[in-house]
């Protein structure tokens, strides 16, 4: 068997033996640096922040939100054009926990000036009687903070269903309001 490998070994030198390296291209690769999660950041301060989210809602929670006296054109910029300049992982998180998480995290974007960011709620495919109840708390505590414009689903590659990109007021008023 050895000497099957040896043969191997020496055709395929005598094959490969008049081929030299391709050239380096000169292409510059671009790579997003990505966010330090969240949680890595921050540990969570109890009693930091007035509670003021409700988790009762009166009826379905949308895939998308829009707020009210805003043209369906953010949407639309929202799914095309925006980047994810963060984002916050609430797989794991009890819904009390979790809501406190998205306070502070919404809190820290508007303070950043963030415009952008991604909540990742879970498609609660592992949950007591496979019921989504965290990513129907998290879209209902989105509608009802008033720095939030807008969400709709994350494409597939970040999270599809189970996350919902955010775009959040620019204005220094959203942040002195909550």
């Amino acid at each position: 068997m050895a000497v099957e490998l040896e043969e191997d070994l020496a055709l395929f030198r005598a094959a490969v033996s008049g081929v030299k390296p391709l050239p380096p291209h000169d292409r510059i690769t671009h790579t997003q640096p990505r966010c330090v999660p969240f949680q890595a950041r921050h540990s969570p301060a109890p009693n930091t922040l007035p509670d003021v989210l409700s988790d009762f809602s009166a009826g379905e929670v949308p895939s998308e939100f829009l707020r009210n006296g805003y043209s369906r054109q953010k949407l639309r910029k929202l799914r095309r054009t925006l980047s994810i300049q963060d984002h916050l992982d609430l797989h794991g998180y009890l819904s009390d926990a979790a809501r406190k998480q998205l306070q502070q995290f919404l809190r820290d974007a508007l303070h950043q000036g963030l415009r952008c960011v991604l909540v990742i709620h879970g498609k609660g495919l592992n949950s007591r009687d496979g019921e989504a109840v965290l990513k129907l708390r998290t879209r209902h505590w989105l509608m009802q903070h008033p720095a939030v414009l807008a969400y709709c689903d994350a494409p597939l590659n970040e999270g599809g269903s189970g996350a919902v990109w955010v775009l959040l007021r620019s204005s220094a008023r959203a942040v002195d309001s909550f």
